[in-house]
């Protein structure tokens, strides 16, 4: 199992590029940025990946609404290009509240709006023309992608109940999870989209793993930290969903919190649940922070 880390986007340009140096030079395989509210995650990864040198640059997530399949796939590519084919394209449909409230879009149907984004994205990435009129979405591109030397990223598609899960192993390369524990992993997440994968005839799915992670002598003060900074997730209906079939109360039962042994045993027990690849989103004191990065570029 591939070891990562998020990379957080605050800041100036200046800074995320010396944050992402910092992060690459622990040792582990991967940086992981999200898009909230702030910079553009695929643009700035396009300029750290100039930057900083063989490590893979993941988006865990881009929500799909607010851009068209043919402008992800342009976007995509030229991060491909800028970085030597070293993007991983994590996608998501966010939120509900999100998608109608601050961009006013319609969430209707939104495993259907997936299922036709990827119609238009995966053959766009890979370098054809398309032509494709859906129920939701539509695009009628004058030829193949002007993207010389790119080659296509692999796609991971934020994905959690059977339906979603399904896609993402029909059409994709895999999933990328958020707020979902060791058991959820193991008895839901693994089995399904490696089943739907299997029937569709495709390769074994990529699952990348992304939780909270704490290196401490206090676990107790760690987990109420938790509780504070990641508490909008335990309301947010997709995850509040993985974390009652996980038994869990809330995103501090679902971080990885303890020392060095025992952070690294829950690690262990993700891969041996299913998981491809592991993300961790340091979080604590300065220097739990530390201690959470060395144990992750150890793992690595």
């Amino acid at each position: 199992m591939r070891i990562g880390l998020g990379l957080e986007m605050g800041g100036t340009i200046e800074a995320v590029v010396t944050r992402a140096k910092d992060l690459a030079a622990t040792g582990v395989s991967s940086l992981w940025s999200s898009q909230i509210f702030g910079w553009d995650t695929l643009t700035a990864l396009a300029v750290v990946g100039r930057e900083v040198p063989d490590i893979t640059l993941g988006t865990a997530v881009i929500p799909v609404h607010p851009r068209h399949p043919t402008v992800m796939a342009a976007q995509a590519l030229t991060v491909q290009a800028a970085t030597g084919g070293r993007l991983a394209l994590g996608i998501g449909l966010s939120h509900q509240m999100v998608v109608e409230g601050m961009w006013g879009f319609s969430f209707d149907r939104p495993a259907r709006y997936m299922e036709e984004y990827l119609s238009i994205l995966m053959p766009m990435l890979a370098g054809e023309q398309v032509s494709f009129q859906g129920e939701v979405l539509a695009a009628n591109t004058l030829g193949p992608p002007e993207t010389e030397g790119a080659t296509a990223p692999p796609v991971l598609v934020a994905a959690l109940g059977p339906v979603m899960l399904g896609i993402a192993a029909r059409m994709a390369s895999g999933t990328i999870t958020w707020m979902v524990g060791l058991n959820t992993l193991a008895d839901h997440i693994v089995p399904t989209i490696t089943s739907a994968a299997y029937k569709a005839g495709r390769p074994a799915p990529q699952v990348v793993v992304t939780l909270p992670v704490c290196v401490t002598n206090d676990p107790e003060a760690a987990r109420e930290r938790a509780g504070r900074i990641f508490s909008v997730y335990g309301q947010l209906p997709s995850y509040r969903a993985m974390l009652d079939r996980e038994g869990a109360a809330g995103p501090p039962d679902v971080a990885i919190v303890g020392t060095e042994e025992e952070v690294a045993a829950v690690i262990a027990r993700l891969a041996d649940a299913g998981a491809t690849e592991f993300s961790a989103v340091a979080y604590g004191t300065p220097e739990e922070v530390r201690r959470t990065f060395a144990l992750l570029g150890t793992l690595a």
